[in-house]
């Protein structure tokens, strides 16, 4: 199905920029009301450090609040492929001459052009309120931004996967929300109650924990076991290498 001519992917695609600003744009306004006030802002930086939206830790505040959006791009991946199945059309490109490996390899190459977009959109929005802020720029923490790339390709494969698993669109989101929302958080926090931490390992769970809450880091510290961001990174490369073999593999060997 041709995306240039699909009205709901490119609603919802408008949603989901204006959704990436607008929601930044609103804890930054918190943060503006909190430091004019004088008496709250000693006792806030106390806790906290500098403004949130400051360089550098703009590039982490940003890419945390952004994390939360990255259903919308997945729900956009799974319109797209399910409709592909509802109106038939994967069949046909597939008689009109395409093998099943260019198919798929195109709805893989979506993924991480979809990734590689909210990459660039939260870059421009973690400059811009950067800037605003007025202190001077930095590439400190900067790393985060690679950090929400890895999320936001993790977020849209699993959505391409429960896309190809259960066909019907209603369906797919249903699972691709309530997957992340509810069962893997469940899973993990008995994983990290009874078996040390270790649900932080999960699929999903292994990118979000690459972006943390950005505030509090020093008590987070004292309270909370510090994850490896290097073991983190290499497990969540490792979940992005199965699920494209999985997806490769699953229309590769599917009935048309």
């Amino acid at each position: 199905m041709k995306l240039k001519n699909y009205r709901t992917f490119w609603i919802l695609s408008i949603l989901y920029v204006v959704s990436i600003f607008g929601a930044n744009y609103i804890v930054y306004r918190i943060q503006q009301a909190i430091f004019e006030e004088k008496q709250a802002k000693g006792v806030v930086q106390l806790f906290i450090g500098g403004p949130p939206f400051a360089f550098p830790n703009v590039w982490h505040t940003t890419t945390y609040i952004s994390s939360f959006l990255l259903l919308l791009p997945g729900l956009l991946m799974i319109i797209s492929v399910t409709n592909e199945y509802s109106f038939k059309t994967h069949r046909q490109n597939v008689i009109d001459g395409w093998n099943r490996r260019e198919f798929i390899s195109t709805k893989i190459m979506l993924a991480l052009i979809g990734a590689l977009f909210s990459t660039i959109l939260v870059t421009l929005t973690a400059l811009s309120f950067g800037f605003l802020q007025g202190e001077p720029f930095t590439t400190e923490k900067s790393i985060k931004v690679f950090y929400f790339f890895i999320q936001a390709l993790s977020y849209s494969l699993v959505a391409l996967l429960f896309a190809l698993l259960f066909k019907r669109g209603g369906l797919a989101i249903g699972i691709f929300f309530l997957y992340p929302l509810v069962l893997e958080n469940l899973i993990s926090a008995l994983m990290n109650r009874y078996l040390d931490f270790s649900g932080r390992y999960l699929p999903l769970e292994s990118t979000d924990n690459l972006i943390p809450f950005p505030l509090f880091e020093n008590v987070q510290r004292q309270i909370i076991k510090a994850p490896n961001f290097t073991a983190l990174l290499i497990v969540a490369l490792v979940y992005i290498a199965l699920y494209v073999f999985f997806i490769s593999r699953k229309f590769e060997t599917d009935d048309l």
